[in-house]
């Protein structure tokens, strides 16, 4: 027998659609925003709260980054061109004319765009109540945005989940290998492994440096903690 030999599943064909910069960004992204969501009321984990949404800064900015300068596929252009093209979609709809696949695009790239613009100015306006650069006042628009990004993520989901269920397709898995069944060459030529690996090691750097660099909780006799300081306290 030929230990080498393919399965069916693993010779069937498929195109690469999605390179591993973007997938890595996606769920490093996902991981971070949950975190700093679920974080956000605790003052236990505060710093951690902190630390997810300095890290969901650098995201987005490296999202947009490779939105410029990445695979033309997965350029902002790109993105602008399905949102061009779904005024038309919805148009389409009542017409009997719509197109599920095409419309899906095109609202999910709304979707995605959202998440970012949202994800973007929540960890601008924490970063500005942290750094006490405006006081107190961006407080409730901290939080505002923080629920208005949760809104999207959630209907990012259903909207994956409901495509998926009328086209019997898993569009979640896109986002996972990267690839989808289909004869055909591939749509993204490269799939730049090392720029992904190089993503995820700047950013697990970034949280080392975080936790190594966090002052240390002493617990007091009435069960609450204190910071403790690096220097002595002035009198």
């Amino acid at each position: 027998m030929n230990m080498l030999s393919a399965s069916p599943a693993e010779s069937r064909p498929s195109r690469r659609v999605i390179d591993a910069p973007t997938r890595a960004l996606h769920w490093l992204l996902a991981f971070s925003f949950t975190g700093a969501y679920l974080s956000a009321e605790s003052e236990r984990w505060h710093l951690l709260h902190i630390t997810l949404g300095y890290t969901v800064l650098g995201l987005v900015a490296a999202r947009l980054l490779l939105g410029l300068l990445g695979p033309k596929r997965n350029r902002l252009s790109a993105w602008f061109a399905k949102l061009r093209g779904l005024p038309q979609q919805l148009r389409a709809w009542p017409q009997g004319r719509g197109n599920l696949l095409a419309s899906y695009q095109g609202l999910n790239t709304l979707a995605v765009v959202s998440i970012l613009g949202f994800a973007l100015l929540a960890a601008l306006s924490g970063l500005s109540l942290e750094q006490a650069w405006w006081g107190d006042a961006l407080e409730d628009a901290h939080e505002l945005l923080g629920n208005a990004a949760l809104a999207v993520v959630l209907a990012h989901l259903g909207l994956i989940a409901g495509v998926s269920l009328l086209r019997r397709h898993n569009h979640a898995g896109l986002m996972i290998s990267g690839r989808t069944p289909g004869a055909g060459p591939d749509l993204v030529k490269q799939n730049l492994a090392p720029l992904a690996l190089l993503i995820m090691a700047a950013v697990a750097a970034f949280w080392l440096w975080q936790w190594q660099s966090a002052p240390t909780v002493t617990p007091l006799r009435d069960g609450s903690a204190a910071l403790a300081r690096d220097h002595d306290d002035e009198d």
